[in-house]
């Protein structure tokens, strides 16, 4: 398909740079078969059934940015983490890059050191040459978040982003972005989920930071996706089965659930577990066979996000709604507020 189908005018005031305090008051546009409704995310179980399955991505997003200066020189480069490929070495974007050479080292104060492995651009392989269980409590110490790049921040301003950009589910540490959909919870909101008969599951997925970038390619074809990380826990398999075999509803909290929800579906109906990396790109013409329906925040034009939430709801649909948000001044992007979509099959 062509990528300029997914384009679409976004006011720059319409881009939130904070989220919304309490989290919970965001808005909520419910897309559904009988038109668009302005609600909120409070709202979100009176939109449920009970019994049917929420499912949340639990990773947690690390302090991917580093500043650090080159030994042998005392030149100064930042460095975002971007993908892990093994214990303690990690893919990383690089600025300035032109002067990185393998070989080289990067100290990011005195407790953690990189070696330069290899470069391609600006994007370098890093080995710390430190175990998981010991990286991550020293990248808590000197990294900081990695905010998408729309979001300026003084160091006293970013303080509460360290809170604010991570999910209260957050658990399994990996992610270089968060799974924004899954900002607007809180305590309140799962009690009163629980109170209608929702229930929960957990599946991982460490976002990568390609999944917010936009398409540069002309047509969907050539885009080449990125890979990412997932998890999907035997007993959450075993519950979505269960869910669907009562007649219930899978709901997917965010774009990320989605995507590890349908990486491990079955075409006969049954749900796989276990752990891989999943490049799975959904444009229009797919046929979900797990995700009933999809929260999740407002995205980028001609984004990846923007042709799966087209796949799942239509792509007039979703011009229509993002239309309708724009005009009545949602916020959009990872801070910004929040839709809940009805799936919408292929004829």
């Amino acid at each position: 398909m062509r990528v300029d189908l997914f384009d679409f005018e976004l006011p720059k005031d319409r881009i939130a740079i904070e989220p919304a305090q309490p989290r919970d008051a965001a808005k909520l546009l419910h897309v559904g078969p009988s038109g668009l409704d302005d609600l909120g995310v409070l709202d979100l179980p009176s939109l449920l059934e009970p019994g049917d399955l929420l499912v949340i991505n639990d990773t947690k997003v690390i302090p991917a940015r580093l500043l650090g200066v080159k030994r042998a020189t005392g030149g100064k480069v930042e460095v975002t983490l971007t993908k892990e490929q093994g214990p303690g070495i990690w893919e990383a974007f690089a600025r300035p890059a032109k002067r990185c050479r393998p070989g080289d080292f990067l100290d990011f104060g005195s407790e953690l050191s990189a070696e330069i492995v290899s470069r391609d651009g600006a994007t370098l392989v890093l080995n710390f040459g430190v175990k998981a269980e010991a990286f991550f409590p020293l990248l808590e110490k000197v990294g900081s978040m990695p905010l998408p790049p729309y979001i300026k921040r003084s160091e006293d301003q970013a303080a509460n982003d360290n809170e604010d950009y991570q999910t209260i589910f957050a658990a399994n540490p990996g992610a270089v972005a968060a799974p924004t959909a899954s900002l607007h919870f809180t305590t309140r909101l799962l009690n009163q989920l629980a109170e209608r008969g929702v229930k929960t599951a957990k599946v991982t997925l460490h976002v990568g930071a390609g999944t917010f970038l936009p398409v540069v390619a002309d047509d969907t074809s050539d885009h080449l996706m990125h890979s990412e990380f997932c998890v999907m826990p035997q007993e959450t398999a075993a519950l979505i089965q269960e869910t669907k075999s009562a007649g219930n509803k899978v709901i997917a909290a965010g774009t990320t659930s989605l995507r590890t929800l349908e990486s491990f579906a079955l075409e006969n109906g049954d749900m796989d577990h276990g752990q891989k990396s999943t490049s799975i790109f959904i444009t229009p013409g797919y046929r979900f066979r797990c995700v009933d329906k999809l929260l999740t925040n407002f995205h980028l034009p001609k984004s990846t996000l923007f042709m799966l939430v087209s796949a799942f709801s239509g792509l007039e649909e979703m011009q229509a709604a993002y239309q309708h948000a724009i005009d009545n001044n949602y916020r959009f992007y990872s801070y910004g507020d929040a839709s809940l979509l009805e799936r919408k099959d292929p004829s």
